[in-house]
This record gives structure tokens, C-alpha cells and sequence, in this order.
């Protein structure tokens, strides 16, 4: 396998365990599916998931101008990306260890659910800190454009799929009931996964 290719799995899956990993935007999908049906829930996750593109294609964008134009950027990423996991890895492992934890979503207002999931995702902090580990992992200074590209679109169709698949089996009880079980042993598993993640990116040579 080609380091274009193992970087971009790798990348990849980062990408996809963020997705177990609940955060604002998954809890709004959740509430809304719970509290105002599969629809509007559908709607909003759309929403996110449009976000998540933007997201995504402006950070390739942007990171890979700045790595043409400095190759020393590249270190200084692998830096930034690793510590970021490791700071993931942190929360998952503590939040296993906690007995219980509750899973009190909110849900969203307003009309214009499609627009409020784009917002929800585009003002989101850790998307950004994630994705930026993310091209980390995925991109280096010889990295060709379809590397990019292929993040961009596999990503988009990702994120799309997963955010829909929640507000259809966020608004069953026995799904949320199966999560509030196995919540340790998923965060447990997150950690692991950033921690490996965090050292593939710190050790990672393309």
C-alpha cells in the first residue's frame, strides 16, 4: 500500500470514529429526532453534514497552499494534529472511567432546520481542531491533488450517511438505551483510537 494511500485510511478513519464521539452536533440531531420526529431530525443532519463539506474542502484548501508554500508547516502540523488527538484521547479515556453520564440532548428551534445544522457545524470549535488533524494525517508536502479530492468527497459522503442514520435510530428509545449501556466501553475504545492515531501522526513520513 502507497503512504498516499495509508495516509488518507488513516485520515479516514480518524474522521469516522469522531462520529461516536458525541458532541453539539450529534446531540442536536438526537433531540430534535426525539422531540419534533425523523424529519425535521433528517433535516438538521443534513444540515451537518453540509457543514461538515465546507469544512472539509476549506481546510484541504487552505492547508495545502500553505504546505506548497511551506514545507516546514508540515512538522509543525503533525505537532498540532498529534497533541489534538492526545487531548481526545484524554476526554474519551476519563469519560469511560465515569460511572454515568447523561445523555440530555437539545432540540433545535426555528423553521429553517437545514440552515441551523450548517451553522451548528460551520461555529463548531472542534470541527475545525479536528479537521485540521485530520489533513495532517491525510496530507503531506508531495501529497498529489487526488489525495485531497478523494478526502473531500469520501468525507462529505461520511458525514452525510452517519448524520441521517442518527436522526432515524435517535428517535427509537432502544437505541438510546443500547448507547447509555455500552457508553463506557465506546469512549474506551475512542481513547485507544486517538491515542494510536495521535502516534501514526507524529511518526508518519510521506
Amino acid at each position: 500500500m502507497g503512504p498516499e494511500i495509508s495516509g488518507l485510511l488513516l485520515a479516514l478513519g480518524t474522521f469516522s470514529v469522531g462520529f461516536v464521539s458525541i458532541g453539539p452536533n450529534i446531540l442536536a440531531i438526537i433531540g430534535t429526532s426525539m422531540e419534533r420526529g425523523r424529519g425535521d431530525g433528517v433535516r438538521l443532519a443534513l444540515g451537518v453534514g453540509t457543514g461538515s463539506a465546507v469544512w472539509a474542502a476549506l481546510t484541504v484548501a487552505g492547508l495545502t497552499a500553505l504546505i506548497t508554500a511551506y514545507a516546514g508547516l508540515v512538522i509543525v502540523l503533525k505537532i498540532f494534529g498529534a497533541a489534538y488527538l492526545l487531548w481526545l484521547a484524554f476526554k474519551a479515556l476519563r469519560s469511560a472511567a465515569t460511572p454515568e453520564i447523561g445523555l440530555n440532548p437539545q432540540s433545535a428551534r426555528g423553521r429553517n432546520l437545514f440552515l441551523q445544522g450548517v451553522a451548528i457545524q460551520l461555529t463548531n470549535p472542534k470541527a475545525a481542531l479536528h479537521w485540521i488533524a485530520i489533513v495532517g494525517l491525510g496530507l503531506g508536502q508531495t501529497a498529489p491533488l487526488w489525495v485531497g479530492v478523494a478526502l473531500i468527497v469520501i468525507a462529505t459522503v461520511l458525514s452525510l450517511t452517519v448524520h441521517v442514520s442518527y436522526a432515524l435510530a435517535f428517535s427509537t428509545q432502544p437505541v438510546i438505551g443500547f448507547y447509555r449501556r455500552s457508553r463506557r466501553w465506546i469512549e474506551g475504545a475512542l481513547g485507544l483510537f486517538f491515542t494510536f492515531a495521535a502516534y501514526k501522526i507524529a511518526t508518519y513520513r510521506n
